[in-house]
């Protein structure tokens, strides 16, 4: 289930951003908001994958560790 989370979480905010971009680009006739509002939703997104990388795997290093420790201790 967690998993889940984070994938929705991974095109929330690139979505989001090019939301607000269009009507405020139409308003303005302008592509900066697109630009503006698009590469910060993305970079938003990529910087929540990658931290929800980043712990998942010292979840995973800890939990082998802990097997290593069990094992380790059951000798």
């Amino acid at each position: 289930m967690r998993k889940a989370v984070v994938n929705v979480g991974t095109w929330v905010f690139s979505v989001a951003g090019a939301l607000i971009a269009i009507p405020v680009g139409i308003k303005r006739k302008s592509l900066a908001p697109l630009v503006f509002f698009g590469t910060t939703g993305t970079m938003v997104d990529i910087m929540l994958g990658i931290s929800a990388c980043e712990r998942e795997h010292a979840e995973r290093q800890q939990k082998l560790l802990e097997e290593q420790n069990a094992a380790a201790t059951g000798t």
